[in-house]
């Protein structure tokens, strides 16, 4: 890291920075697309020089996200990510064919949008950094860009384009001190992005979540797409290299796709990416199955039940609400359906610990509380203590690393160690265990 990029970074955090706040203390007023659509006029409209396709949703949207720009970039694209948060460098945030922005370019573009944020009072670092992103795409050419919402969808930075195709994945109960505490209001919250003529293509939801928003995309004359009522799904074969599929939409033939991610959420998740890259064909912007295959099979997303180990299996993953815990519980009986676990597990201060913890608790047998280095962490003694509420054997070691390493020693060869919690506790595992384990 040169010392030009820490103070870009600096420069960057120097702004509100919601995403550091506990989620307490904010509020929808907080947030606010007049301040972004001024800054992007300022900088002459970056995000209008190219079509995208814009992603909502509680749980996989990173996941679909990545999938759509693989597809994309095999069909011949040049493919711009915005992706957020990131799990090592900022500069993972953007990137264009699976290539982050590298650190110089980086430094420029933060170096040249200082006298455009000048002009914007009350402007956040997270509304910088999506400002930044759309103007690298713009300057550099990408035929298309993906852009993953960073909160709700309203009001998120990122609710400035027109896009070709809208997502949104999976609802559940998150956020809720800013977004609602119903999956009602979630849902009018995400169902934000849903723009008039836009194809709406949405995952498979709870009724009452899909109900809001299919009343949402009537009243703003979009079309939607179901993909829990217009496709159907059927498992070939699972396996820690992967899971190939089928995938069938209700007229037209059957296409076998293959990816590494794993889960049967994931499975969902590639469903919906490929109804959205579908409806981007529909609309003229060529994809064919061949690069729907091609790129489903070559994209990975890590931290997302990431086996780092396979034996004894040490097990990655950025579970941070109940709905996730209980997806990769499920996940976890499917591969390891014998091992006992010992949970690593550290999270960001306003989750439900008590229920994630609920539904990992048949599987554990030794937990290892920690904290990330993220200000919005809850104490590793703080979660101890939950834990210790809910009847399971309990130890703090606050750093990532050094929780981990014990973990492991821990486990011996009988056990598997299962690191999850938040994506912030995820990252910083990530990054001990290939500091701890170079050869991996």
């Amino acid at each position: 890291m040169t010392d030009a990029y820490q103070q870009a970074l600096d420069y960057l955090y120097s702004y509100i920075d919601f995403s550091l706040t506990h989620q307490e203390n904010l509020a929808s007023e907080n947030f606010d697309l007049a301040r972004m659509h001024a800054l992007l006029a300022h900088m002459g409209d970056p995000h209008k020089a190219y079509p995208s396709v814009h992603i909502a949703g509680s749980k996989g949207k990173g996941s679909v996200s990545a999938l759509c720009a693989g597809a994309l970039q095999a069909q011949g694209y040049k493919v711009g990510l915005y992706t957020s948060p990131h799990l090592k460098e900022y500069t993972e945030r953007m990137q264009i064919n699976r290539r982050e922005i590298e650190q110089d370019k980086f430094v420029k573009l933060v170096e040249a949008i200082k006298t455009h944020v000048d002009k914007v009072p009350g402007v956040t670092t997270f509304e910088i950094g999506t400002a930044l992103a759309f103007w690298f795409f713009a300057q550099e050419n990408v035929d298309i860009a993906v852009l993953e919402v960073g909160l709700g969808g309203r009001l998120d930075a990122t609710n400035v384009v027109t896009p070709l195709v809208s997502v949104i994945t999976q609802l559940y109960l998150e956020h809720t001190a800013i977004l609602g505490d119903t999956i009602e209001l979630i849902a009018a919250e995400k169902g934000g992005i849903i723009k008039g003529g836009i194809p709406l293509v949405l995952a498979p939801q709870v009724d009452a979540a899909r109900q809001v928003v299919a009343e949402i995309v009537e009243e703003r004359g979009a079309s939607l797409i179901d993909v829990g009522e217009a496709y159907y799904c059927d498992t070939l074969s699972t396996s820690l290299d992967g899971q190939h599929f089928q995938v069938q939409a209700e007229e037209g033939p059957a296409q076998e796709l293959s990816i590494t991610l794993l889960g049967e959420h994931q499975m969902t998740n590639a469903v919906t990416a490929y109804a959205a890259l579908q409806a981007l064909d529909e609309k003229g912007f060529e994809v064919s199955q061949a690069a729907i295959v091609e790129g489903f099979a070559g994209t990975r997303w890590d931290g997302r039940f990431e086996v780092v180990r396979r034996q004894p299996p040490v097990i990655i993953d950025a579970a941070h609400v109940p709905d996730a815990a209980r997806a990769l519980r499920t996940t976890l009986d499917q591969f390891f359906p014998d091992l006992p676990v010992i949970l690593v597990i550290g999270v960001s201060a306003d989750k439900e610990v008590a229920a994630m913890l609920n539904e990992l608790a048949p599987r554990v047998h030794q937990v290892i509380t920690t904290q990330s280095t993220h200000p919005r962490a809850k104490p590793a003694e703080d979660l101890a203590e939950i834990v210790a509420d809910a009847g399971l054997p309990v130890q703090a070691i606050s750093g990532v690393g050094e929780a981990l390493a014990h973990a492991v020693k821990e486990a011996g060869e009988d056990a598997i160690v299962l690191i999850t919690g938040s994506i912030f506790t995820a990252a910083s595992a990530r990054i001990a265990w290939y500091e701890q384990h170079p050869a991996d």
